[in-house]
């Protein structure tokens, strides 16, 4: 999927490990040894994110070994911990350990433990240990996968990721086989070992490592995917599970890009909606279809005259996907919009864009992994001819997002490692009920993902809000936080809505009370397709945002999956 998130050299195989059996981890447990963290936390598009008050100066680091195959775990890798220790003391109080993941396949845990044990509630905050991870080859973990250099794979301007004709499309897959090479000649040993599957493994060993019988998980975006793997094989060691931005199941990965292009379209569509309701700030037409014709008039005239040298149509497309996510940055992308289409003045965009390359050179790591297991994880077409014919049928009615990203996934079509069968997905009678929370009209994970995985996990109850942004828990919506805070602390859930016809349930209390303004029109993408299955709890979604005045905004924290 095409998603933005946030390098370090591979190091070479560490200390052999004891023999165990497929599913098991080394038979002596590797207990982390806690030091106080150092490092520096990332940095937004438009500046650094907030720095949470609590758990600042309390987060410890350690390094867990785990196999690198499950199947002959004589060999190890290590992963990288951080801890955010809770104060309560141990027994009734103490919850356990949350382990936390923002998504991906790629992003680190780390920082994402720190905010999230920052913004627990008093009655919560203190009762667990909250733990964030970097999953094998992310991060600081041993080894991180690096495939190329991030400044040849960034270099700018790049081609145009619409080809006019099939010259300019041979020089992009050209680059997407380089890329595939390039791994495959560094990595060959480890790209076999990196799926989900060995990632929820993985999970298994750091419970284990930790010294718990049962480990609760928050997991946004490919999160939710990897805490369904887990809670598939592993439902009698799930605690509490809370996935955020729910990943289909159905579909992995191939198809879901696909669908995800779809529903880029219309959140790019809802942005640009917004901005002719702001008309009197941004002046770029009356209507959505107004400003539309401006968006792809200005793209085209940064084909012909890149902004700065740098700035053309890929690193424009690259820049406002980040809008997909999130709407916070809706008014400064509009004003950099504004500014370039009205007054020629692309120093905003320019901006934007490197405090975006800065955030591209340190997530080529990122980039490396989320390849390395997508393309794994599932079969994709060997065959160039089939995704082009996908891609243009695509292109014709959701052209904002369907030719970035089949870019982005390009190189899964020359991986050194073929996609294996993923992993099915499965109900059990000892599994915990599950917490499930998805935005309604989220582009990057689509709403029917949520759905499906209701249906599949039929003691779960899902939460839903009328907006469109990725990663809902823990972003201010008081009607989804006070249901999962009551999940958190003592297990309690919605009742399961009646049976429906449509997908799409009448609004809860929550949603009559405060409306659905700040949704845009029409219905969630998919949603009446589904009958016989609702959200058991329909939020209204945060407000959308007004135009203010130019000031760093932080990059969402779920920017995964």
């Amino acid at each position: 999927m095409k998603r933005v998130i946030r390098v370090v050299a591979g190091v070479a195989l560490l200390a052999a490990g004891i023999g165990a059996p497929q599913g098991a981890v080394a038979q002596r447990r590797d207990e982390p040894v806690w030091k106080p963290c150092g490092g520096q936390r990332g940095t937004g598009i438009f500046g650094p994110p907030a720095v949470p008050g609590r758990a600042a100066n309390e987060e410890e680091c350690a390094w867990v070994r785990v196999p690198l195959d499950y199947g002959d775990p004589s060999r190890t890798i290590s992963l990288a911990l951080t801890r955010i220790r809770g104060t309560a003391a141990p027994g009734r109080d103490h919850l356990g350990v949350l382990l936390v993941n923002p998504g991906g396949p790629g992003a680190s845990g780390r920082d994402l433990a720190r905010r999230v044990a920052a913004q627990l509630p008093p009655g919560l905050s203190g009762r667990f240990d909250v733990v964030g991870f970097d999953p094998r080859g992310v991060g600081r973990s041993r080894p991180a996968l690096r495939c190329m250099s991030p400044e040849k794979l960034y270099d700018a301007p790049r081609p145009d990721y619409v080809p006019r004709d099939r010259r300019e499309e041979g020089v992009l897959v050209g680059r997407a086989r380089q890329y595939a090479e390039a791994c495959g000649s560094r990595w060959n040993w480890l790209l076999p070992y990196m799926t989900t599957e060995n990632s929820a493994r993985d999970m298994d060993a750091i419970r284990e490592a930790l010294g718990e019988r049962r480990i609760s998980y928050l997991g946004y975006s490919y999160g939710t995917y990897l805490g369904a793997v887990y809670a598939t094989l592993f439902p009698d060691r799930v605690g509490r599970m809370v996935l955020d931005s729910v990943v289909d199941p159905k579909g992995i990965w191939y198809e879901s890009n696909l669908a995800q292009n779809v529903t880029f379209d219309r959140r790019h569509q809802d942005f640009l909606r917004w901005t002719a309701r702001h008309n009197d700030v941004y002046r770029l037409g009356p209507t959505q279809k107004a400003v539309s014709f401006a968006w792809y008039a200005m793209r085209d005239r940064l084909r012909d005259h890149p902004a700065g040298g740098r700035l053309g149509p890929s690193e424009l497309d690259d820049l406002y996907t980040v809008a997909g996510y999130s709407d916070l940055v809706w008014p400064q992308f509009a004003r950099a919009f504004s500014a370039y289409v009205r007054k020629g003045d692309a120093g905003p965009l320019l901006a934007a864009h490197r405090r975006n390359v800065e955030t591209d050179v340190a997530a080529e790591n990122s980039y490396a992994v989320y390849l390395a297991v997508q393309c794994r994880d599932a079969p994709w077409p060997r065959d160039w001819g089939a995704w082009r014919r996908d891609m243009t049928r695509m292109h014709s009615r959701a052209p904002f997002l369907t030719w970035s990203n089949a870019w982005y996934n390009a190189p899964c079509a020359f991986w050194p490692q073929r996609g294996g069968t993923p992993v099915r997905l499965r109900d059990d009678p000892r599994l915990p009920p599950i917490m499930l929370i998805q935005a309604e009209r989220d582009a990057a994970t689509p709403y029917d993902g949520a759905l499906r995985l209701r249906r599949l996990f039929t003691a779960s109850r899902l939460v839903s809000a009328t907006s469109g942004n990725h990663g809902v828990a823990f972003d201010g919506n008081a009607c989804v936080d006070r249901r999962l805070f009551a999940y958190l602390r003592d297990g309690t859930l919605p009742a399961p809505a009646p049976a429906a016809t449509s997908a799409r349930p009448a609004a809860s209390g929550d949603a009559r009370r405060t409306g659905t303004a700040g949704i845009g029109t029409g219905a969630a993408y998919g949603a009446a397709r589904r009958p016989g299955i609702a959200a058991d709890v329909r939020c209204a979604g945060n407000p959308e945002p007004v135009p203010v005045e130019d000031r760093p905004v932080a990059r969402p924290i779920a920017m995964g999956g």
